[in-house]
Formats: C-alpha cells, structure tokens, sequence
C-alpha cells in the first residue's frame, strides 16, 4: 500500500486567526484537501487555541464522516486530561501524543519512552479502550530500548519525528544520513509489530527519499510547507504534488 497522505490544517488556522476573520476558511481547505485525494486531516489543538480552535474540530469531523468517510481524522497533543476529553468528546480514527510542553511553538523532540513508560501506559490504555489507534511521537534515531517500551505501553505505531531531516535541505550528507537513522528506526518499529508514520519539515523535495527508504510507511502528516507550497500552487494542486512525492499518485 502506499504512503498515505494527512494534511495538518494548523498553519491555515494560523493565517486565520491572525485577524479573527473567518478566512481562510479552515474547514473549506480541509474539504478541497480530501477532494484532492488526501486521506486524512490531522490538527494540533493547543491549550491557547492560537492555531486550531477547539470550535474547529466538530466542524471537521462532520466533514470527514458526513462527506468522507473513507478518510481518517488524527488529533495530536500533549496528553493533559483537558487533551484527552477534548479527544474522547471528538473520538477520532487516531490520536497522536507528542511529548512537547503545550507552550512550545511547535513539537521538536519524541518521546523519551522510558522515562514515561507509566503516563503512556495510562494513556494509551484509555484512548484504544475508546477505540481510537494511538500513535506517539519517535525520535528518528530511537533506539530498541526506547521502542520496545512504546509498544509495551500500547501504542500501535510511532510518528517519526522528521525535523533534523527536513532541516539538511541544504545538506545532502547531512540529509542521507538522517534517512540512514530513520530507516533503520523503522526497521526496529516494524520488527516490534508496529506501525510508522512520519511528520515535521517534509516536503515534495524530501519525501521521495524517505518513502524509498521505509517502504511500507504508512502516513506521513505535513501541515508547514503543504502550506507553504499552497500559496504558490493552490490547495488542490500542492496535494496532488505531495501525493505524487509519496507514491499515492502516478
């Protein structure tokens, strides 16, 4: 199966509430987003609302089930109790849990597994008991220690986290080594039973080396420069770019 593409609807929330105007419209992105052949939405609702508002996500999960529903809709979060009855009032088809204080401009690092082994037991246990598939945030040189711990707390996959890759876009060393890291990562995940997806920094520059690399990812979620490359190409046009990189589209 090929990578699957989620496009993080933050940055367009972002552009919106810069004057709290009702545009862009972040649920019209999203509908041109899906009818371009993504398959899935993802947001990051923080604490302050400055990108994503949690009068948002009713809206966008009546997009997918009503219009799409062959399409998934992923939160992401730190896991506060406010997160998680944010999420189990929404019930997504994922839940992704990112280690970064809700403060924090945007995620940078994953999870330190060990060290949280408890907090993510608890979570993860909570969240499938809701029926939703649990995915937590990996550092792309994690090592077997650390993933044998994700999936003893419960977590069907991990998401690579991709910044330092996307970061050598002017480095091609730099860059073939992360994806030396990451694939290996991968192989370690997959050899425990469990999923990968990747997310941070991607581009239609940097995803075919990753997707050539972990060939069975499962989905990669790209909000920052799926935005970016909107504003030159349009919504439906960048989609289509970013699933021609994956392999989603010939």
């Amino acid at each position: 199966m090929p990578t699957k593409l989620s496009v993080n609807l933050n940055a367009i929330a972002m552009l919106r509430n810069r004057r709290d105007l009702p545009w862009p419209n972040v649920v019209r992105f999203g509908q041109i987003a899906l009818e371009a052949g993504a398959a899935g939405l993802t947001v990051h609702p923080r604490p302050d609302e400055r990108h994503i508002r949690f009068s948002d996500l009713p809206l966008l999960l009546d997009l997918i089930r009503t219009h799409f529903p062959d399409r998934e809709f992923n939160i992401e979060g730190y896991p506060t109790e406010a997160f998680l009855d944010l999420v189990e009032q929404h019930r997504p088809d994922q839940v992704t849990l990112v280690p970064d204080h809700p403060s924090q401009a945007t995620s940078d690092h994953g999870w330190n597994f060990i060290e949280n082994e408890q907090l993510l037991a608890t979570v993860c246990g909570r969240l499938k008991r809701g029926g939703m598939r649990v995915s937590l945030f990996a550092d792309g040189d994690a090592g077997s220690d650390q993933l044998s711990v994700a999936k003893a707390v419960g977590a069907d996959r991990i998401e690579l986290y991709t910044g330092p890759y996307g970061g050598c876009f002017d480095d091609a060393a730099a860059a073939t080594a992360w994806i030396v890291k990451l694939g290996d990562t991968a192989d370690l995940a997959r050899a425990l039973g469990l999923g990968v997806n990747a997310g941070h920094d991607l581009t239609v520059a940097n995803l075919p080396a990753l997707c050539a690399r972990i060939g069975d990812l499962a989905e990669v979620s790209i909000g920052h420069g799926l935005t970016a490359d909107a504003l030159e190409f349009g919504m439906a046009e960048t989609v289509r770019r970013f699933r021609r990189a994956i392999g989603d589209l010939i």
